[in-house]
């Protein structure tokens, strides 16, 4: 078997084109008015079918086939009914995770050490331990809480015993128990719509209106100009500008800022890229004022920018102290390598699962199909193939592919419209030409395809933009 043909070898059926049989889609109209009466349905583009996607292709109700770009909102790394996993899913380990799914803090299975073993295999660089979670938003919760765990174990020694003032005014939420800290973000970021993680995420309005928040310091993420070639030193000054921020809101936030989370592009936000001097710049600032550096892999991670982990194109020296993973991995948690970053006494990082072995097993299968079959370095050479052939079309169409970002970044591929309304009505468009596609901020477009995504998608997906774009 080539490595090129591995979208063959798993999908031999996978159409060669879209199907499109219904741009009206009334029965998965029909289908969101019915689930409305039970759940809340109003972001739904429409009702799928699973059984009949396949490959790089998502089914709906009402026999559409449409080539899929977006892929779960980022978290479909093998394509639909991807045999391999299917085989993972249907293993007697599978089986007893999904039945007596076990309270892995307490009563841990004997083959726990092998599944998180697979998923080490293709961990960061440098991160040999993980902590599994249940989501990319408790992901980045649970980090948090490890965060603050060992700066105040620093503080107080990391063996020692809590002070009676700190375990009487913790049960009543207040200092010392309850220590005023923070975990520093960025404008423009994405890491959830939990309570701490939505406190760090500044993407929209919507993701956090009527929350509660915690008072955490945001910096400012750097805006650069395109095409980069042309404006290095532009960019150049504004990574200045912005590690700055960072280092003034060290010396003057209210609170000890413990940590700094930070995405290695960020996606919701826009697909916003910044250079490996930015990070190595967060890098040391955290170091300088002693606090923990979170690289949120959730949607950057296993592959989908052409390397395993985004963050490690900046060879950031030395390296993040831990590292969020969610969506592609099928699974969810962090990586980390310093001892010290396990709490200091049993109980503290802990729930009743403590994550999901099905899920983690899953992520071991996905990590071990995406070596073996060099997946990584095909996304590589496919998205160079993909992002060639829309700079030739930005040069038709200018007004429609404006700044266009991600060259050499595998296929996490993004561009801007005039304004979020015609945006808009880009996504809707390339429905009725059988391609479904995502966006972000408020008028960006993002590509986020499976690994198994190939040129011949790439040639349909142009294709199709064409098409729809010729029409305007």
């Amino acid at each position: 078997m080539t490595v090129q043909s591995i979208s063959q070898e798993y999908f031999p059926n996978e159409p060669k084109e879209p199907v499109v049989k219904s741009t009206t889609q009334t029965k998965s109209k029909e289908g969101i008015e019915q689930l409305e009466k039970s759940f809340d349905a109003r972001s739904a583009y429409f009702i799928a079918d699973y059984a009949k996607s396949i490959g790089n292709y998502i089914a709906d109700v009402d026999g559409n086939l449409l080539l899929d770009v977006y892929a779960q909102i980022a978290s479909i790394p093998l394509g639909y009914n991807n045999p391999a996993l299917i085989e993972t899913a249907k293993s007697d380990k599978m089986i007893r995770a999904i039945v007596d799914r076990p309270a892995l803090g307490n009563f841990p299975g004997e083959d726990l050490d092998d599944i998180c073993k697979e998923i080490l295999k293709v961990a960061p660089k440098h991160q040999d331990k993980l902590w599994s979670g249940l989501s990319g938003a408790d992901a980045n919760e649970l980090a948090f809480k490890a965060t603050f765990f060992w700066y105040q174990a620093k503080k107080r020694g990391y063996k020692s015993q809590f002070s009676p003032e700190e375990i009487e005014t913790v049960m009543h939420n207040q200092a010392p128990g309850s220590p005023e800290l923070a975990i520093l973000s960025f404008e423009r970021a994405f890491h959830g719509r939990l309570f701490a993680s939505g406190s760090t995420t500044c993407s929209k309005p919507i993701h956090k209106l009527d929350l509660p928040a915690f008072k955490w310091p945001k910096a400012e993420f750097p805006s650069y100009k395109y095409p980069l070639e042309e404006n290095e030193e532009a960019n150049r000054k504004e990574d200045e500008r912005c590690l700055k921020i960072v280092e003034d809101l060290f010396k003057s936030w209210s609170v000890p800022i413990a940590g700094v989370l930070v995405e290695p592009i960020q996606s919701e936000g826009g697909d916003n890229h910044a250079s490996a001097e930015f990070f190595q710049g967060l890098r040391d600032i955290t170091l300088k004022h002693g606090a923990l550096l979170i690289m949120d892999e959730v949607q950057t991670g296993v592959g989908a920018t052409g390397v395993m982990w985004a963050h490690e194109r900046f060879n950031l020296q030395p390296p993040p102290d831990l590292v969020t993973f969610s969506k592609k991995f099928q699974s969810a948690g962090y990586f980390f390598h310093d001892p010290e970053i396990v709490p200091n006494f049993a109980y503290r990082q802990f729930c009743t699962w403590c994550g999901d072995p099905a899920r983690m097993i899953l992520a071991g299968s996905i990590g071990a199909e995406i070596v073996k079959h060099n997946l990584v370095e095909r996304a590589s050479e496919v998205g160079d193939y993909l992002f060639s052939k829309l700079e030739k079309l930005q040069t038709k169409y200018p007004k429609y592919l404006g700044d266009l970002r991600g060259k050499n970044r595998a296929t996490f591929i993004a561009w801007s419209l005039e304004n979020g309304e015609a945006r808009n009505k880009f996504l809707n468009d390339m429905k009725s030409v059988g391609v479904n596609i995502g966006g972000c901020a408020e008028d960006s477009v993002r590509l986020r395809p499976t690994l198994v995504f190939e040129e011949k998608h790439a040639d349909v997906l142009v294709d199709a933009i064409e098409k729809v774009l010729s029409s305007y």
